[in-house]
């Protein structure tokens, strides 16, 4: 597939500003996946900031855990780079799932969302450098996707608990994998629950 010209959405003699590069900050392979899908190619650089959250609501924690991390290798980069930050999470009634850490863990998240609607919020910030002693240019903004999962019984609970697949994933599932078949619907983004809102981080771009 050809790559789109990423390049030239951001190009402006008035603003003084050229994207030359687009760094994903992120390890996630999901999210490299999806930028790729809609033809960007970033150099990925993970940040090990130590995040540091101030808020219980879903959407407000993803928003600074993505911007922390967008902000932090952002830091290392040079005028005109685009750096892309994201965080997502799983919320059941505003509370939010993180990552399991145990298979019991993971069972009790599932046991949690099935036979029910819950959301995901995935947050993204965009930093963009500044040229010529201009300050950076920053987007912070979130999506959220409503997710509805078919009734589990406690056999089905347990062996997708008990897989390697919950183990590494915000409320225990990832939805383009095996618990794919639970899913009931979707209201909203499907690229949100996957990791990132590419449709919404495309327009973010133009808007710059």
């Amino acid at each position: 597939m050809e790559k789109f010209c990423w390049s030239s959405l951001f190009e402006s003699k008035e603003d003084n500003m050229n994207v030359k590069k687009i760094v994903l900050a992120s390890a996630s392979p999901r999210r490299l996946e999806l930028l790729r899908q809609i033809g960007i190619e970033p150099e990925v650089i993970v940040s090990h900031v130590e995040e540091v959250v101030t808020s219980s609501v879903p959407g407000e924690v993803v928003m600074e855990l993505s911007r922390q991390k967008a902000e932090d290798v952002a830091k290392g980069q040079s005028a005109g780079t685009l750096v892309i930050g994201s965080d997502t999470v799983v919320a059941v009634d505003g509370k939010i799932l993180g990552k399991p850490r145990s298979h019991e863990e993971a069972a009790e998240m599932i046991r949690s969302i099935e036979g029910r609607a819950h959301q995901v919020y995935t947050g993204v910030c965009m930093v963009l450098k500044g040229e010529d002693g201009a300050e950076d240019v920053i987007r912070n903004f979130f999506d959220a996707t409503d997710v509805e999962v078919y009734p589990m019984t406690e056999e089905e609970i347990l062996e997708y608990a008990n897989s390697e697949e919950p183990m590494d994933k915000a409320g225990a599932y990832a939805v383009q994998g095996f618990f794919g078949r639970y899913i009931k619907g979707l209201k909203g983004s499907y690229a949100n629950v996957m990791g990132l809102p590419i449709s919404m981080v495309y327009q973010e771009m133009k808007n710059f």
